[in-house]
């Protein structure tokens, strides 16, 4: 908790270079995947991505904190499902004009009722979050000149859509925090 906290207190200025994000979102998912294989993952990206301006640490953060309460959701619907149930969560990136898009959607419980407040510091439905994991992504993806959004997944589970610019700095759109 102290390190969450650490981290979102102090988050450093970001630090862009052109980095592969199809590459980082993949080291991503692996580590999710090796620790949790009762859950089905799938990648998928659109060709040409190409290269994009990020800070490769704070790219991975992004991605590794929401494919982490993925996994948390599947695991809290496991609980409560029947054996037939499977857990399943697919990250994708795409591209959207200069942005690009990534979506990480599951199977889980699904979000709370409250969601707007889901990205709020120190707002949590675990029993044991810190509240501070969504919180970093956002601010992340803001600094990125991108925006996130929930919304509910077909079925059951949450769509998590990161959006980032390719150039942060050259669009205008990185937030006053990152200049």
């Amino acid at each position: 908790m102290v390190d969450e906290f650490s981290s979102f207190a102090r988050l450093p200025k970001p630090v862009f270079r052109g980095e592969d994000p199809v590459d980082l979102a993949r080291q991503a998912l692996f580590l999710q995947e090796v620790a949790r294989p009762e859950i089905n993952f799938t990648f998928s990206a659109e060709k040409g991505i190409g290269i994009i301006a990020c800070d490769r640490h704070q790219f991975g953060q992004a991605m590794t904190n929401v494919l982490k309460n993925a996994t948390e959701a599947v695991e809290a619907r496991q609980k409560t499902s029947d054996a037939d149930y499977r857990g399943r969560i697919n990250l994708a990136l795409t591209l959207d004009g200069e942005d690009l898009v990534a979506t990480v959607t599951d199977n889980g419980i699904g979000l709370p009722q409250d969601r707007e407040r889901i990205i709020e510091p120190y707002v949590t439905t675990r029993e044991k979050g810190t509240g501070l994991g969504l919180a970093i992504v956002k601010k992340i993806v803001e600094e990125h000149g991108g925006e996130m959004t929930f919304g509910p997944a077909e079925g059951q589970g949450t769509i998590v859509t990161m959006r980032f610019a390719r150039d942060p700095l050259g669009s205008g759109r990185a937030s006053e925090a990152a200049e």
